[in-house]
């Protein structure tokens, strides 16, 4: 199940982007589909960039 990108100007946290990252597997043998793994990739690029500070949280 695919997540959904946050509102412009809105970053996840770190815990939200793991759970999310978490979520895509139903075991840890099952490879990802293309899909999952873009989106895989794309919540890992987002969760470094929380991790570096490169984004700033909503209040």
């Amino acid at each position: 199940m695919p997540t959904t990108p946050p509102p412009d100007g809105v970053a996840r946290s770190a815990e939200e982007l793991n759970a999310a990252i978490r979520a895509l597997w139903s075991h840890p043998q099952v490879p990802l589909t293309a899909e999952q793994r873009a989106e895989y990739e794309a919540l890992c690029t987002e969760l470094r960039q929380v991790q570096r500070g490169d984004v700033t949280t909503a209040a």
